[in-house]
């Protein structure tokens, strides 16, 4: 059959998570007809929301920043004239070390007073989140402006360079400089600043102070000292707008289609005996799902690119298997997700991260993490009752193993947590609970198909340059990358930027070829 026979667009985004909702939403509005392809049964990814036994969970990201000035949600909103349906909350997290919150106040000032009463040094504590809070800011202000980082030709360079100031430039020395180095230059390195510090960095860069440069440890860090907002009814409210709004302007959002292949469309044709001269010229991508085919002229991926090399052939599949081995670290998440009476005091905060003693059995990580639905949000749940997501950090590959063992380190993980969580999070019984599960590395891999349940994208690492990231270009023609494995990595924010830096390529490249969307 011909491929002509196949519905033709100008884009096919696979995956439907945040990065590729923002770049076919940007592409629709700019007139390119967009298909979105997504496994799941609802968009979003990691950054959605599904419902079990009548409450409303988080399927990954609890947390939502990226909306002030010069950050890649404003930018967003701007960009298709759209308002997001969040509400702000301040403060937005507690961290428990040993019974003694610590409330990561959204005003600098509280939150520098707060530091140095929790940890001491009040003077050092104030030289290095000032410090911390340059960094972030002209962070987010370069990368707010500058559209093709890192840049991949000499064009791009030049263009680098031109657009920003020679003010700007030393700060590149902190690409090279750990956190903890900064802090030990700050006078903060004590051990128990130094514990708040590596797991306030594993929420947000996967990686501790020794091993992630400052550069972006600094934004990692300050991440609470920025617009916190909560999403009513769960964060697929916020991945409903996009796909309302991809549809709306000619764009489709087909769910639960698995993507299983994606051809050169040459290749496909003369697989089959089938070369029909008019055809091939159109060139682009024969994409097969478990449902269907389609041809796309171009192809954004918004999937980990460990998941790249299963659905990828010949040259492509090769510059693919090399990113998946060249970037082989990421971690793994045990979850739990719980519906409880809310017997919560008043003024607790919406997000908490509890220090643990001594590392959780089955995963070693060293603190636990949980967010709350909001007191009276009854779009997820009745009203009396919250919803609790609950995570850590985990290697990956122990869980792949079947029967007792795996049945007995879920149980025991699981338990361990309710211990802390009832000795830690004020108002928190287990005879509250109403409705409790539990999700490993596993889960996640059978869930949102992410290879081995890696999620989070790559963490953040010293001998990793500000330059060697998988970029949103690759070298494979008409292909572009977006997703938390791809520059600048993790977080709602990090995988917004992608696809804006995505949808700037494609239209780069569009203008420069003299072809315009059809």
């Amino acid at each position: 059959m011909s491929t002509q026979s196949y519905p033709v667009y100008d884009v096919i985004v696979v995956g439907a998570g945040m990065g590729g909702l923002v770049a076919a939403s940007l592409l629709a509005r700019d007139g390119f007809r967009v298909l979105v392809l997504e496994a799941s049964h609802l968009p979003g990814g990691c950054s959605s929301s599904y419902t079990r036994k009548g409450y409303v969970f988080e399927s990954g990201a609890t947390t939502l920043t990226g909306l002030d000035l010069h950050q890649p949600l404003d930018q967003l909103c701007k960009m298709l004239g759209i308002t997001l349906p969040v509400q702000r909350i301040d403060p937005p997290m507690t961290v428990w070390s040993g019974g003694d919150p610590v409330t990561r106040f959204t005003d600098r000032e509280a939150w520098i007073r707060e530091a140095g009463r929790a940890f001491g040094l009040e003077k050092a504590q104030r030289r290095f989140w000032e410090k911390t809070f340059e960094i972030s800011d002209t962070v987010w202000r370069l990368a707010g402006k500058n559209r093709f980082f890192p840049p991949l030709t000499l064009r791009e360079w030049i263009e680098l360079a031109f657009n920003n100031s020679i003010r700007d430039f030393p700060m590149l020395r902190y690409a090279r400089q750990s956190v903890r180095q900064v802090m030990r230059d700050s006078g903060v390195d004590i051990p128990v600043f130094r514990r708040f510090v590596d797991e306030q960095l594993m929420i947000t860069a996967q990686s501790k102070s020794d091993d992630t440069p400052y550069l972006f440890g600094a934004p990692a860090l300050s991440y609470t000292n920025y617009g916190n907002y909560y999403v009513p009814g769960g964060l697929i409210e916020l991945v409903n707008v996009l796909s309302d709004y991809i549809v709306a302007h000619g764009g489709e959002v087909r769910c639960r289609n698995r993507v299983e292949r994606i051809i050169p469309r040459r290749e496909w044709q003369q697989d089959r005996g089938n070369g029909e001269a008019n055809d091939i010229a159109i060139g682009g991508y024969v994409v097969e799902t478990n449902r269907s085919r389609y041809i796309g002229r171009q192809i954004i991926t918004n999937i980990p690119v460990w998941n790249l090399p299963d659905i990828t052939t010949g040259a492509t599949q090769k510059i693919f298997q090399g990113y998946a081995d060249r970037y082989d670290e990421g971690w793994g998440a045990f979850t739990m997700g719980l519906a409880t009476r809310d017997s919560y005091p008043d003024d607790l905060t919406l997000h908490h991260q509890i220090l643990v003693p001594e590392p959780l059995p089955h995963t070693g990580s060293e603190s636990v993490f949980v967010s709350f639905s909001q007191r009276n949000d009854t779009s997820r749940g009745p009203s009396g009752t919250r919803v609790l997501n609950i995570s850590c950090h985990t290697p990956t590959q122990p869980w792949f193993r079947k029967g007792e063992a795996y049945d007995t380190a879920k149980s025991e993980t699981s338990e361990a947590i309710l211990d802390i969580l009832e000795a830690s999070l004020p108002g928190f019984e287990r005879k509250e609970i109403l409705v409790r599960f539990e999700g490993t590395p596993v889960t996640w891999q059978n869930w949102v198909f992410r290879r081995q349940g890696r999620v989070g994208g790559l963490p953040q690492s010293m001998n990793r340059s500000l330059l060697d990231w998988p970029p949103v270009r690759p070298p494979v023609d008409h292909w572009y990358l977006t997703g938390d494995t791809v520059y600048p990595g993790q977080g709602i924010p990090g995988v917004t930027l992608s696809g804006i830096q995505a949808y700037y390529r494609i239209v780069s490249e569009q203008l420069r070829s003299g072809i315009s969307p059809k």
